[in-house]
């Protein structure tokens, strides 16, 4: 007996001290995070009774501000950048908290930061209450023709300053619309929610950099990166002319597109978009040199946005993969499990653009107070440097032959050097989706983007070249102010 009371009695110390550890940890040491969390209610509540900065583009659009009112809550958050810009801004709800830049820049455009607080000090005998205004790295001109060549087909647009990883443009569709889940009618508010969260079109998923695709041809650019960095002498070979490429250990074959026949060597390969010397070269290659490649650009990993909700793109696990595993062939084309986001494919273009350096995404350009003076501006820094500047430079080459001659000619814009690649990415239906991916002026890069047309039932012919190059032309078009 005694010892079973002993036991109960070491038991009951053991489960005491794990629940004030555990109390200690949510009061003391998660007590800050937990007590500004946005999507805590009670933060909601102080934050809706308080002034809120607006959030505007680069060229003065204000996409969210706040507006007095008579009710409890005592201010309206409200969004006249609509759904076009939902995917960015997010939403500030008393019921479901704070999404996009609402949530990650929420202690400035609340006021809490030191940085807009401390300088409000003096606002304190005055009765003002400092907030800070938000103004992004998009460019509306930008983001309107985006969406313009989008139209209502189901997908994403990315384009952003690839020196510096300002985010131009970043197009979802579909969308929604912020301003029913902003409400103060908490009943509409949850209706509202429920319908987009119940959609299967799924509106509240920021595509272009929250969704994973197969990148399909595209990602022959990381597979040529691949060869030159890691293999300098599979530049120089020459590929056999082939229709389709007997896959080892298996009775199954890998076709060219439509059937069509191709070969030479690596430029030659990449103008055409040459599934079998691709599949070829990445069994030349071998598994770790292509995945290890990948990871360099930025696979494996998600974007370090400055918003939550971006999306890890993958590269397959290759575990129990044989050396020269037909699924090798495969992904090296950029199908067989892997994936990415529209954002990853347009940092890997920006990766090609600027040197060999891909920089961090960013859309918060700078933060000012009340005044107008900044109180954080948003400081350019890298990310991954996957291949050298003499491999980029090379790959641009490569990336040029490709419209002026190949598969991406209808990117091209008169008067200025595009470098790009399409892709046509195979789904488990019997369409595609459409890719591109690019950047201009190529001597001189100041726009990267990439563009996705997910797969329309009833839609043939749906490939990058014909579906996605011209709303990347426009976009380039309209950043560069081009004709």
């Amino acid at each position: 007996m005694d010892r079973q009371i002993k036991t109960l009695a070491v038991g009951m110390m053991v489960l005491f001290t794990s629940v004030f550890l555990k109390l200690n940890q949510v009061q003391v040491v998660q007590a800050n995070d937990l007590a500004n969390d946005p999507r805590n209610s009670r933060v909601a509540t102080r934050d809706f009774a308080r002034p809120r900065g607006a959030i505007q583009t680069a060229d003065g659009l204000v996409l969210a501000q706040s507006t007095p009112t008579d009710d409890q809550l005592k201010r309206l958050r409200q969004y006249p950048g609509g759904q076009l810009y939902a995917g960015i801004t997010g939403y500030f709800s008393f019921t479901y908290g704070a999404s996009g830049v609402e949530r990650a820049y929420t202690d400035f455009l609340s006021g809490r930061k030191a940085s807009t607080s401390l300088k409000g000090l003096g606002d304190v005998f005055n009765d003002k209450e400092q907030t800070g205004n938000v103004t992004l790295t998009i460019k509306n001109a930008v983001q309107q023709v985006a969406a313009q060549q989008l139209g209502n087909r189901r997908g994403a647009v990315v384009a952003l300053d690839p020196t510096t990883g300002g985010i131009l443009a970043m197009v979802n569709f579909p969308s929604f619309d912020p301003n029913p889940l902003a409400a103060h009618d908490q009943k509409a508010v949850q209706a509202a929610y429920k319908q987009l969260a119940a959609d299967p079109a799924k509106p509240l998923l920021a595509r272009a950099y929250g969704e994973i695709y197969a990148p399909g041809s595209t990602f022959k650019v990381v597979t040529t990166s691949a060869a030159l960095e890691r293999k300098p002498e599979l530049a120089t070979k020459t590929y056999p002319v082939l229709k389709q490429l007997d896959l080892p250990h298996t009775t199954s074959d890998l076709p060219n597109f439509g059937g069509s026949s191709c070969g030479g060597q690596l430029p030659q390969l990449l103008k055409v978009s040459c599934n079998t010397g691709f599949a070829q070269i990445g069994l030349d290659l071998g598994i770790d040199a292509l995945k290890s490649e990948a990871q360099d650009f930025g696979f494996a990993s998600a974007p370090p946005l400055d918003i939550p909700g971006a999306a890890r793109s993958r590269f397959p696990d290759t575990t129990d993969w044989l050396r020269d595993d037909p699924r090798l062939a495969q992904s090296a084309i950029g199908q067989n499990d892997v994936v990415a986001s529209p954002l990853q494919m347009a940092l890997i273009a920006s990766a090609i653009a600027n040197k060999g350096v891909a920089m961090k995404p960013h859309v918060m350009g700078e933060i000012r107070d009340n005044e107008g003076d900044v109180v954080r501006r948003y400081l350019p820094s890298s990310w991954r440097k996957p291949v050298t500047p003499e491999v980029a430079a090379a790959v641009t080459q490569m990336m040029i032959g490709v419209v002026n001659g190949g598969t991406a000619t209808g990117i091209a814009v008169p008067g200025v050097q595009v470098a790009a690649k399409t892709g046509t990415a195979q789904t488990t239906g019997k369409n595609a989706h459409a890719w591109i991916i690019g950047f201009a002026p190529a001597d001189a890069p100041k726009i990267a983007v990439a563009v996705i047309v997910e797969s329309q039932p009833g839609v043939s012919e749906a490939t990058g070249g014909r579906v996605a190059a011209p709303i990347a032309r426009a976009v380039i078009q309209a950043a560069l102010g081009a004709p």
